[in-house]
């Protein structure tokens, strides 16, 4: 499990995986997610824009991202 600080209201999904080191590139975190890998609050995503905030999970590829 990634633990995620963030200092402001929100976050895009696709700017938290590569913050997360998740993804090495905004491209592929846009590939991550328009594949149908990523879920947020167990939920699959296909939104690189969707607005991510404190208390949300993300999974992909069987790692856990809880934004603090």
């Amino acid at each position: 499990m990634i633990t995620q600080n963030i200092q402001t209201e929100f976050i895009r999904l696709d700017a938290l995986l590569k913050l997360a080191n998740v993804a090495q590139s905004g491209g592929q975190a846009k590939w991550m997610i328009q594949d149908g890998t990523v879920s947020v609050n167990g939920e699959v995503c296909t939104q690189r824009g969707k607005k991510i905030r404190v208390g949300d999970t993300v999974t992909v590829n069987g790692q856990t991202i809880t934004v603090e």
